[in-house]
């Protein structure tokens, strides 16, 4: 970002509170652009007792995942998930529940991620290409972002 978007003055690197922000030069303006993460839905979706891993079109080929999607403005995170789950799979969410949040800084997001339990026939969506039904005790959490609520997810189904 060049200019301030309130008053269109050069934006500077500023020094507030140990960390270098982007802020807007003019001492007449307080504009900061607080690059704030965005917030991201996340679902573990199971089907007949297994957990459906997605590949989305623009990932390398061997790259799968759970279901996400971005929080449209006023939506619930909950309902976000239920929507997504429709949208991208053609399935229908009979219960949920919360597995928890988590930061994902390499994206600059936060994942609000869910346990879905859905039914019906999948049809994926344009964003996605092929999907792959894991039974849980096959699935490899990974290090960061939604393997972080796959980890806590099946810690809880184990115990």
């Amino acid at each position: 970002m060049k200019y301030c978007p309130q008053c269109k003055a050069d934006m500077i690197n500023r020094e507030m509170d140990g960390v270098s922000r982007l802020a807007c030069q003019s001492q007449n303006c307080d504009y900061v652009y607080w690059q704030n993460p965005t917030p991201v839905v996340a679902g573990i979706v199971e089907i007949e007792g297994k957990i459906v891993m997605a590949h989305n079109v623009a990932w390398p080929k061997e790259y799968f995942s759970v279901i996400t999607g971005f929080l449209e403005q006023g939506e619930d995170p909950a309902e976000a998930m239920v929507r997504e789950t429709k949208e991208e799979l053609n399935l229908s969410v009979i219960s949920q529940s919360l597995v928890g949040a988590y930061g994902f800084e390499q994206m600059n997001q936060v994942i609000i991620a869910y346990h879905l339990i859905a039914e019906g026939d999948i049809i994926l969506n344009e964003e996605l290409d092929a999907y792959k039904l894991i039974e849980k005790k096959d699935i490899v959490p990974w290090d960061m972002g939604t393997g972080l609520a796959l980890k806590d997810f099946l810690a809880n189904v184990s115990s």
